[in-house]
């Protein structure tokens, strides 16, 4: 087991874990829910405090199940939700962040993300996030499924300087954000949370992972993820849903990519050569 999980800084200064715990899918079958709930607490127990989920998941049953694992724990956990880009107005922000926080059960939330860009205006979303935050209902905002040119935009906004960390599809089989994105960001301190690290589970199962896992005595599954965590300023969120699999995900923490390895990997999932618009799943 580290001693420590590795971290990363958020532009505000503070420190969060470059593994967390993803709830995406988790809350649509109650059959589901305790082994979900197990799962998520089983992280904590092992010390895997930053928990995703969002709205939108489960239509709020996956924040239902977050608020169930972290029940007399709330002070451990860095817990990040998202707001519908559709809710993205003041009063729509205001009213999906209050239902948010009656579904987590607790009076604050970390990290409140956009989910995406919709249709309305960026700077009124921006301004509903500021007031949030004045009013002690989020800690800090920011942004998902941005490319580069919505991240331009945003940054150009009053109070726009204050996002966090934006969270994008970002794999080995998704190195699209390499290009452009992830320079753009690594330069002005925002790390990025990339969700399905494991690509939905595919890359468990793609064989051009099997001989530096074979080194490693790893998974293909914990390569991926690895690979994930070693980039810089990249905050990796898998899904868990069962404890074995939470096991499975803090163990690639102990991984240690060498050169070779990340030789084979850009060999077998080259990195992108130019600029690609960002994919989302």
């Amino acid at each position: 087991m580290p001693s420590t999980i590795r971290t990363t800084t958020l532009p505000s200064g503070e420190a969060v874990q470059v593994l967390g715990q993803g709830t995406w899918k988790m809350g649509e079958d109650s059959r589901r829910r305790a082994d979900e709930v197990n799962a998520l607490k089983l992280g904590l127990d092992l010390g895997l405090t930053l928990i995703d989920t969002a709205e939108m998941y489960a239509s709020g049953g996956a924040e239902e199940v977050v608020a169930q694992a972290i029940a007399g724990r709330r002070a451990e956990v860095f817990v990040v939700s998202k707001v519908l880009p559709s809710n993205a107005s003041r009063a729509g922000v205001r009213r999906a962040c209050e239902n948010s926080l009656k579904r987590l059960r607790t009076d604050r939330i970390d990290l409140y993300l956009l989910h995406w860009p919709g249709s309305v205006p960026l700077a009124e979303t921006v301004e509903a996030f500021e007031a949030l935050k004045k009013a002690g209902k989020i800690r800090h905002w920011g942004v998902s499924n941005f490319d580069t040119e919505d991240m331009e935009g945003l940054a150009g906004l009053p109070g726009g300087g204050n996002v966090q960390t934006n969270q994008v599809l970002y794999n080995l089989v998704r190195r699209g954000p390499e290009f452009d994105l992830a320079p753009w960001s690594r330069k002005r301190g925002i790390p990025l949370m990339a969700y399905s690290p494991v690509e939905q589970g595919a890359l468990a199962r793609n064989a051009r992972l099997d001989a530096v896992a074979a080194r490693h005595n790893a998974t293909a599954a914990q390569i991926a993820l690895a690979w994930v965590m070693h980039q810089e300023g990249v905050i990796a969120i898998p899904k868990a849903s069962s404890q074995e699999h939470v096991r499975q995900n803090f163990a690639a923490l102990d991984i240690e990519l060498t050169g070779e390895d990340l030789a084979d990997l850009d060999r077998a999932f080259p990195p992108p050569t130019r600029r690609r618009g960002l994919e989302m799943i």
